[in-house]
């Protein structure tokens, strides 16, 4: 089956309401003739820079808006993440994705240190992922020459829902980002959030979204919502295992290449929820005890989960090839010190709005 770019909504709504036996076994199918099944990636995520962020995102605990009891912190140091980069690589980990509290990069002193984290993880021997906010061509290429492997900017949603949940930023600013990483070598890691009160004509538009981008995403997470006391969706149901396992396996179906990336959420699911989503086409998790700021499985849990499942972790570079860091001096791309207008559609979302009134979470 050839990677196809025009799905329509209809098309993978059809897949996504199949019986599940059919779906599995179409989906696992697919996995296998353009994967190992047997191997699975583990990453790590690390939150560089923790809290404050001044966007409104209804699902997210580092908004600074909302009265969360997440702990915010400056910028970590390069040396900090070298450290917890080779505790991750000892645990297993291939890659490490950096998370910043961020709206957006903007160049200086804070970016230069990003940049210089990226070198040195990279000659770790490691794959390196930032998630960072938007980003400009320049910087794109900044990163890219500084060994950067892969750039997250994920959709969240549906272009339709995702006016239900985030005021402060547009859709389109988050295209021309994943835009500005394509025009550079470094893959593009995209997806969203189930769970949040969207339907799943909303999954079926974020993986129409996802699916007719050309080329497609390298990496997509998919991640169940985790409810953060004093955000705006601290009240919403978690989704069902059943409700994961066909989110995996439609994307799995629509991006055959693709990894597809088993996020949040892995807490709320039992050993047989994962293995499912594994035979389903999940071939990467994300280890270590947190995710940012929400809980994750012990990396020790995740490892004895391998073995029960035969399972092994997928070497870094597997998929493509390691890129060479350049040194800051030899760059070609300088700070051009960009103050790039990005948007703020502004639009009323009540939640949003009530949670900010709400007093602050007990600890």
């Amino acid at each position: 089956m050839a990677t196809r770019h025009n799905w329509t909504k209809e098309e993978i709504l059809e897949i996504y309401n199949k019986p599940l036996m059919e779906l599995l076994y179409e989906a696992a199918t697919v996995h296998r003739k353009n994967h190992d099944p047997n191997t699975v990636q583990v990453s790590t995520l690390l939150s560089i820079k923790t809290g404050g962020c001044p966007e409104d995102c209804g699902y997210c605990p580092q908004a600074a808006r909302y009265h969360t009891n997440v702990e915010g912190n400056d910028l970590m140091s390069v040396n900090q993440v070298k450290a917890q980069a080779l505790r991750a690589k000892e645990s297993g980990s291939s890659r490490v994705c950096m998370g910043a509290a961020w709206r957006n990069v903007k160049d200086g002193e804070e970016f230069d240190s990003v940049l210089e984290m990226v070198r040195t993880i990279n000659k770790l021997d490691m794959e390196v992922c930032c998630t960072l906010g938007m980003i400009t061509e320049n910087q794109a290429q900044r990163l890219a020459e500084a060994g950067l492997y892969a750039y997250n900017h994920n959709l969240d949603s549906s272009e339709e829902y995702y006016k239900e949940v985030i005021s402060t930023r547009g859709y389109q600013d988050r295209l021309d980002t994943i835009g500005n990483v394509r025009k550079t070598n470094v893959t593009v890691c995209s997806g969203g959030i189930i769970g949040m009160g969207e339907s799943a004509d909303d999954r079926a538009g974020m993986l129409v979204a996802l699916s007719t981008l050309s080329p497609q995403p390298e990496s997509v997470p998919i991640n169940a919502l985790v409810p953060v006391e004093g955000t705006p969706m601290e009240e919403q149901e978690p989704v069902s295992i059943w409700e994961m396992v066909r989110m995996v396996a439609t994307a799995r179906i629509v991006m055959p290449e693709t990894q597809v990336r088993l996020s949040a959420g892995r807490t709320q699911m039992s050993r047989e929820g994962q293995a499912m989503c594994f035979f389903a086409g999940a071939n990467s998790i994300f280890a270590g005890d947190k995710l940012l700021t929400t809980p994750n499985p012990d990396v020790n849990e995740d490892m004895e989960l391998f073995r029960s499942l035969g399972l092994n972790p997928q070497k870094a570079f597997e998929k493509k090839e390691q890129p060479q860091s350049v040194s800051a001096e030899e760059s070609q791309y300088q700070n051009l010190g960009e103050k790039p207008k990005w948007s703020r559609p502004g639009h009323k979302i009540e939640r949003n709005l009530e949670a900010q009134q709400k007093p602050k979470a007990k600890a």
